[in-house]
């Protein structure tokens, strides 16, 4: 099989950290000519970039990017290796995202991915998708990016197991998806109960390590509903053709039920390098990526009804998704600001969704049949402002 060339988004996060790990077991599959991130780990990020032997390196903020090019220098380059150019600035992603690599792994962390998946798209590349919210905000625009089919490849877990499962029979044959969610750290809790819950105990999530934003948004669910609506326009569902299903032991990582009667479920321990593989290879399996269940001894999976009144989050999404195209924007971006203020310990855990469903309830949104990037960006940067002043007068 020839190499793919990869450039990866987000590398010093945890997408990106267990796509490099992937990577470096399947040195004859795979070349990565370029990484980007933040700049806040610029020790990490160099050490990448040399070990790697990337032509490019990206650094969003301006003002880590002497920090990234003293840990550049710093580091003993491998004989042989190519000179490192340092992209500098917000649009650092998009830029490399464009490059025309074979594969682009969109490892980022929020709204501001959107620019680096159209980019990805507009230039032929296959876009491993794990920034959900790109799809999420931008919706149409990234659909209509699309040149083929498949150019899209998830590596959320759920949605890689849907994509999975969906080789087992016809579009027209899928009655429903079913989306499982661990259901957080809060699990069986009462409402009252979470009300004083700390950041800390959020980001004790009892099966997952992700980064803090995506760790809180699984608290709250409102990652769950990020994914609903992440679902629905990746495999061109309607929302009320998608369930979701608590399941703490977070083995089974979403399935797909037929009109037959039938139902396909993907199965892991929890483990995104799997996903994460198969987003680099698709439509091929990697060998070795992860284990595999332990079928040696007894075991029990089940699976629990959402309690939609403890997160409420699932059901804002179907009216967002259903209300107009820039809805989802407004979901995510009011989420953004709310959970970054909970992180800082601003509101309680209870007011993130509460201040979503606020907001999401004073947009008017469009009514236009076409919804152009300007829409979209006018759409967030409202919900932000709405979000700020809300959370300001709490």
């Amino acid at each position: 099989m020839s190499v793919r060339s990869v450039t990866l988004l987000g590398s010093t996060g945890s997408i990106g950290t267990q796509a490099i790990d992937v990577i470096s077991r399947h040195p004859d599959r795979f070349r990565v000519d370029a990484i980007s991130a933040g700049g806040a780990n610029a020790g990490l990020l160099a050490r990448q970039a040399v070990e790697l032997g990337v032509a490019r390196v990206g650094v969003a903020d301006p003002g880590r990017a002497a920090e990234v090019e003293a840990a550049l220098a710093a580091q003993a380059p491998r004989a042989g290796a190519r000179p490192v150019e340092v992209v500098v600035g917000p649009d650092a992603a998009t830029e490399l995202a464009g490059a025309g690599s074979d594969v682009v792994l969109n490892g980022i962390t929020g709204s501001v991915g959107l620019g680096p998946t159209l980019a990805a798209l507009a230039a032929g590349s296959t876009l491993a998708l794990a920034n959900k919210e790109s799809l999420v905000v931008g919706g149409v625009l990234v659909q209509d990016a699309k040149q083929r089919p498949d150019q899209i490849v998830p590596v959320d877990s759920e949605h890689s197991a849907i994509a999975q499962a969906l080789r087992s029979g016809r579009r027209e044959e899928v009655r429903r998806l079913v989306l499982t969610a661990s259901g957080g750290p809060f699990r069986g809790w009462a409402r009252d109960d979470v009300k004083a819950v700390s950041p800390q105990q959020a980001l004790a999530h009892p099966t997952w390590a992700m980064g803090p934003v995506v760790t809180i948004n699984s608290a709250t669910l409102m990652n769950k509903g990020l994914e609903l609506i992440e679902a629905h326009l990746l495999f061109d569902v309607p929302t009320d053709e998608i369930t979701v299903v608590v399941h703490p032991q977070s083995v089974v990582h979403s399935m797909v039920e037929f009109v037959d009667g039938s139902t396909i479920a993907q199965a892991s321990p929890p483990d995104m390098r799997l996903p994460i593989a198969l987003g680099l290879s698709w439509p091929d399996r990697l060998g070795e990526v992860a284990a595999g269940c332990d079928w040696s001894g007894a075991t029990a999976w089940t699976f629990e009804p959402l309690d939609e009144e403890l997160f409420p989050a699932v059901g804002l999404a179907r009216a967002a998704a259903s209300a107009s195209a820039t809805h989802p924007a407004v979901y995510n971006a009011a989420n953004e600001e709310c959970v970054a203020a909970f992180l800082e310990g601003r509101i309680g855990f209870l007011d993130i969704v509460e201040t979503v469903q606020r907001v999401l309830g004073e947009h008017t949104g469009t009514s236009r049949a076409v919804v152009t990037l300007d829409d979209v960006t006018g759409a967030e940067g409202w919900a932000r402002a709405r979000a700020h002043e809300i959370l300001t007068r709490r």
